[in-house]
């Protein structure tokens, strides 16, 4: 699953039109109810998630793709988007209130995965959260993607999980599995 442009441009063209209202509603309900007062996703894409965050909120996203980063930038100037790897964030530590990925670590080589939950953890500041297509086994879903069992692969690290459940398809219609960590 090494990084593939040809792939990651087809996705940011359509990503656009994957809007999703409520599942942008709920990230910024629950971020502000937990009273965070920066945010930031991993792997961003167009920024679609993050829109509905008024600018109250240091909102903040990152991605490998210069196109997704471009139509991010466009719809959401209000918001620092940059070109920066899971593995690599610039980031100091525990400098972000409340970090998430939605269906990103689904993408991940295991390797790649590992090192990433490694940044999130050292960046966070109170929460995590991944929102990731689920498979207690990490079974291949195809050529590109793999389930995740977010909650297994947090158990190595100062982290309290607060919830760990199926999302409600009227919130998230691919039913990703919401996990939501309390960094110790």
């Amino acid at each position: 699953m090494n990084y593939n442009k040809e792939f990651w441009d087809t996705y940011a063209n359509e990503n656009e039109a994957k809007f999703n209202e409520e599942f942008s509603k709920f990230i910024r309900d629950l971020a502000i109810s937990l009273r965070c007062t920066s945010v930031l996703e991993i792997g961003c894409g167009t920024g679609i998630d993050l829109r509905l965050f008024s600018e109250t909120v240091d909102v903040f996203g990152v991605d490998l793709n210069d196109m997704a980063l471009s139509i991010a930038k466009k719809n959401g100037p209000k918001f620092n988007f940059n070109k920066s790897s899971i593995t690599n964030l610039p980031f100091k530590d525990s400098s972000v209130d409340f970090v998430f990925t939605h269906q990103l670590l689904n993408y991940l080589d295991d390797d790649i995965l590992e090192k990433g939950i490694s940044e999130m953890y050292r960046i966070a500041g109170k929460y995590i959260m991944n929102c990731e297509k689920y498979d207690e086994l990490e079974k291949q879903i195809d050529d590109n993607s793999k389930f995740r069992n977010m909650q297994k692969r947090w158990m190595h690290h100062k982290v309290r999980v607060i919830s760990n459940v199926d999302m409600h398809e009227e919130i998230e219609p691919d039913k990703s599995r919401f996990t939501l960590l309390r960094k110790l």
